[in-house]
């Protein structure tokens, strides 16, 4: 009976030391790539911000801003020329609206309220669906399909099927929908206000914080 109890003592004692020693590495694995993750993340977050915009001399100072209807802040990116005017806006924008949940856009948009371009940052709609996002709203070859050059004032962001005017993804309506919700909210933020000249505070009515993105 002394054996039995001794090894169940052995066996606990082995399995906490297991669970430490591995809680440590994965603690200390952790650490190392945290770094290593934001530095990707801010890289993928740059290239796409010059991506999507007319080409610029420099970026401003970056925004939240809280959209009129509520819920999670956007991040906006003033982008100027030379001369520091103001030559476009990179807007990080999201839908919790997808066929899978989360979906994050960086949508550029000139000072007069013109989509120049955007990139999808994140999402996990189903693969050969949803995740032709990034190539079928920016398709020249087909202007029903493409956002790219068009002003959201003047063209409805909604589905064809909705009555909009953007044609949805074929099979994935459910995807088309929120990526198109995105845009809307991307913009509704962006008319509010934005500075003129890189000197120029940054106006947006529901203006949070500036610096850089945390």
């Amino acid at each position: 009976m002394a054996t039995i109890k001794s090894s169940f003592i052995n066996m606990v004692m082995t399995l906490l030391a297991v669970c430490l020693i591995s809680a440590t590495i994965l603690g200390f694995v952790q650490t190392l790539t945290k770094d290593a993750i934001e530095a990707s993340k801010l890289k993928a977050q740059n290239d796409a911000i010059k991506a999507i915009l007319p080409e610029f001399t420099e970026l401003g100072a970056s925004w939240k801003a809280v959209p009129a209807e509520g819920g999670d802040s956007l991040t906006f990116f003033p982008a100027y020329n030379a001369s520091k005017e103001l030559v476009g806006v990179a807007v990080k924008s999201y839908t919790k609206s997808g066929f899978s949940g989360l979906i994050e856009i960086m949508v550029g948009f000139k000072p007069d309220g013109e989509i120049s371009g955007y990139q999808v940052l994140e999402h996990k709609e189903t693969p050969g669906l949803g995740s032709k996002m990034q190539a079928w709203f920016s398709n020249s070859e087909k202007p029903k399909q493409s956002i790219i050059g068009k002003n959201p004032d003047t063209t409805d962001m909604h589905v064809s099927k909705d009555g909009g005017e953007v044609d949805a993804i074929t099979a994935s309506t459910i995807s088309s929908r929120a990526f198109l919700e995105a845009i809307r909210r991307a913009y509704e933020s962006f008319k509010t206000g934005i500075p003129a000249t890189e000197n120029q505070p940054a106006t947006a009515a529901e203006q949070v914080s500036e610096g850089g993105e945390s």
